[in-house]
């Protein structure tokens, strides 16, 4: 069935929540209420780049690219309350793959207690674009620059598993719902532990915090070089767990103990790190004699 821009607009308002108030080329963000902060995130996922029409299920993309906004506003210590869609869809897109994407948007949207405000919609000759951006109000803003000498990392999700996922569909493993594979809903359906960032934020020994996308030994990379140190990796971790992406666990650096920080937040931590003064690299590991550099294992957006 052949898709038109008035068919897809009128499925966006009767199924997404806050649709049924589009009706202008603008929408309106609330007022930020005092003593919080208005932040936003933005997200493109291309098909061929980021995944693959043929073993995403289309709900599943949706829940996905709604997660991963999510979660960079979580880790960054916001509460979400919206997001625009913007849909470029190209010929193969039909209305019944468009109708289980809205659906799970949909659902996706009612569960994490956002709306859509605003976004647009446009063909292109093939392939599909998609884009999300998403708001929400912080009452302290906990960036990635304040990591701070002998701070302890953590995440509170085990790495890997997206990795692992991939690896499975790129075998020829599908999605099968009767039987969900663990990891395979990593990678196609990534459930971010959201409310744990807004918890962080509140504690003020907590310094630092970002979600894993690119991995965990970049995202780390990233977390040393804003701060201006350097992190001593953990030994206990495997190359899938530093070089896997799409992970979206909160990873964050503190001055409490694992123990401490456990019971205050009543939640399971993983080390992954400790923080210490600048060093000749940005991520160290021990090998029993002297400090060495380990390399960014990460995934890169422009590689060849």
């Amino acid at each position: 069935m052949r898709l038109k821009e008035t068919g897809i607009l009128a499925r966006i308002r009767d199924l997404l929540p806050g649709g049924g108030g589009l009706m202008d080329d603008c929408g309106a963000l609330p007022p930020t209420p005092p003593g919080q902060t208005l932040l936003v995130t933005t997200d493109l996922m291309e098909s061929g780049q980021h995944f693959r029409l043929d073993w995403h299920p289309p709900d599943l993309l949706a829940k996905k690219l709604l997660a991963v906004n999510l979660s960079d506003l979580d880790a960054s210590g916001a509460r979400p309350f919206g997001y625009t869609l913007t849909l470029a869809l190209g010929p193969e897109i039909d209305g019944a793959w468009l109708e289980a994407f809205m659906q799970g948007l949909a659902e996706a949207s009612r569960a994490s207690g956002v709306q859509v405000l605003g976004g647009d919609t446009v063909g292109r000759p093939a392939g599909l674009g998609l884009g999300l951006t998403a708001f929400g109000f912080a009452t302290r803003w906990l960036k990635r620059n304040g990591l701070q000498p002998g701070d302890h990392l953590f995440v509170d999700q085990r790495p890997g598993a997206s990795l692992r996922g991939l690896r499975k569909l790129q075998a020829g493993q599908r999605w099968d719902p009767s039987h969900p594979d663990p990891d395979l809903r990593a990678h196609l359906s990534p459930s971010p532990n959201l409310g744990l960032g807004p918890r962080l934020a509140a504690l003020p020994e907590v310094h630092a915090c970002l979600d894993l996308s690119d991995g965990l030994s970049r995202d780390l990379h990233n977390l040393a070089e804003a701060s201006g140190l350097s992190i001593i990796v953990d030994t206990s971790l495997d190359e899938d767990a530093l070089r896997g992406g799409e992970d979206y666990a909160r990873c964050f650096g503190s001055s409490l103990s694992q123990s401490e920080l456990e019971a205050r937040l009543g939640q399971a931590l993983i080390p992954v790190g400790r923080a210490v003064e600048s060093g000749p690299a940005p991520l160290l590991v021990y090998d029993g004699k002297a400090p060495r550099a380990l390399p960014d294992l990460g995934f890169d957006h422009f590689a060849p």
